[in-house]
């Protein structure tokens, strides 16, 4: 996709373990927490949310009220991390630090499933911390 658009391909440096391992050789920029990026005019964050992976990041439009989780955050709860290099804790507060500081309006588009807002979720958080990951 990255060379059919001319695009390039940006990652949390903390994903670069990741990113060998399953793109061997295939090259990268870096996108590292708080960088701004702009595409048509529209500024885009980048919130890093380790938990999922050890580099996963966030992506949130403010003058939109966007934000686009990935795996990170779900509606119903945070996303997986049964893996090696995720950890339930970690996402815990990545969700609480990084996210949940957003307007609740904030709507939630995630890397699986239905969207949620910001203020849907975030009442949530110790009943995810109790079921445990």
């Amino acid at each position: 996709l990255s060379e059919k658009l001319d695009a390039p391909i940006l990652l949390n440096p903390a994903d670069d373990v990741l990113w060998e391992m399953t793109h061997p050789g295939v090259a990268h920029g870096t996108l590292e927490d708080g960088e701004r990026i702009s595409v048509a005019g529209t500024d885009i964050r980048a919130i890093a949310t380790p938990g999922h992976s050890p580099g996963s990041t966030c992506l949130y439009l403010p003058e939109a009220g966007e934000l686009f989780t990935g795996d990170t955050l779900f509606s119903g709860g945070p996303g997986a991390t049964g893996r090696s290099f995720s950890d339930f804790p970690t996402i815990i507060g990545s969700i609480r630090d990084k996210l949940f500081v957003l307007p609740a309006e904030t709507t939630v588009h995630t890397g699986h499933g239905d969207g949620t807002t910001i203020g849907t979720e975030s009442p949530h958080l110790e009943e995810w911390i109790k079921r445990g990951s």
